[in-house]
C-alpha cells in the first residue's frame, strides 16, 4: 500500500514539473558572424541578481541558437564569447512573466580580451509565444487600493471577470474567468504549481496567497500552452526570493 502511494506521489510530481518550468521566462536568440553564418559553440552567460549563483551558462547549438529557460523575473545581462572573436555583452534586459525575449547577436573577429557592449532597448514584444499576459510588478501590487488580495489584483487585470468575493478585504475563495467563460475556469498557481480547489476545479480554496510579498503576479488571459487543465485564465504568483543583492544598507 505504501508503495502504491509513493508511485502516485512520484507521478503527481512529474506531472507538475512542466507547469513549474512554464511559469518562468526565457532568453533566446541566434549568434552569427559578420557574414551572417551561424556560430555553434558560443558560450552564453546570463547574469542577474535575481539568479541564485548570479549566472546561468549555456552553449549555442549547431544552428547557432542559445536558449536559457526557467529564469525568474529581473534585469539581466548577456555575455557571448568564442575563441577568435571579440566578446559581446548586452545589458539591461528586463524579463517578466513567461516572456520569451529574442536577442540576436553578431560576433566579429577580434582579440578574445576585447569586449563589445551592445546597447539597445529591452524587447517589449514576445514574438515566440501566443500568450496574452498581464504582469503586475511589485510597484503595481503596492499601489493597488485596498488589501491587495488576490481578488483585488484580479479586478485590476484587463479582460478578467471576477466574482463578488473579489472585493472581499480578507483572503477568501475567489472565482474568475475570461471572455464570459465558466465562472470557475480560472486557475491559481504559485511558481507554476496549481493551488486551485480540488473539489470544484477552480478558485483558490482556503489557501492564503501572500500577494504583498510577491516579486510579481502574472495573469495569462489566453494562449496558454497546456500548463492549465482548462482553457481559462491562469494567475501565477512569483514569491519574493533571495538573490545576490543585499537587502539592507
Amino acid at each position: 500500500m505504501r508503495g502504491s502511494k509513493y508511485v502516485l506521489l512520484v507521478l503527481a510530481a512529474a506531472l507538475l514539473l512542466p507547469s513549474v518550468a512554464a511559469a518562468q521566462g526565457t532568453l533566446t536568440g541566434t549568434v552569427r558572424d559578420a557574414s551572417g553564418a551561424v556560430l555553434p559553440g558560443v558560450t552564453v552567460e546570463a547574469n542577474s541578481p535575481a539568479i541564485q549563483g548570479a549566472v546561468r551558462t549555456v552553449v549555442t547549438d549547431n544552428a547557432g541558437i542559445y536558449r536559457i529557460i526557467e529564469l525568474p523575473p529581473g534585469t539581466y545581462s548577456l555575455s557571448f564569447s568564442l575563441a577568435g572573436f571579440s566578446n559581446v555583452k548586452r545589458d539591461g534586459l528586463i524579463l517578466s512573466g513567461t516572456a520569451v525575449l529574442t536577442i540576436p547577436i553578431e560576433l566579429r573577429v577580434g582579440a578574445i580580451q576585447e569586449t563589445v557592449t551592445v546597447t539597445g532597448e529591452s524587447p517589449v514584444v514576445d514574438v515566440q509565444t501566443v500568450r496574452r499576459e498581464t504582469v503586475l510588478d511589485q510597484d503595481v501590487i503596492a499601489s493597488v487600493p485596498g488589501a491587495r488580495t488576490v481578488g483585488n489584483l484580479l479586478n485590476a487585470t484587463p479582460g478578467i471577470t471576477v466574482d463578488t468575493n473579489g472585493l472581499n478585504p480578507t483572503p477568501t475563495m475567489t472565482f474568475f474567468s475570461a471572455r464570459g467563460g465558466q465562472t470557475n475556469e480560472g486557475r491559481m498557481t504559485v511558481n507554476g504549481l496549481t493551488v486551485a480547489a480540488a473539489f470544484n476545479g477552480g478558485g483558490v480554496s482556503s489557501y492564503i496567497l501572500d500577494t504583498v510579498n510577491s516579486d510579481e503576479v502574472s495573469v495569462t488571459v489566453s494562449g496558454g500552452m497546456g500548463e492549465s487543465d482548462t482553457g481559462g485564465p491562469v494567475m501565477n504568483l512569483v514569491p519574493r526570493a533571495g538573490g545576490n543583492a543585499s537587502c539592507c544598507v
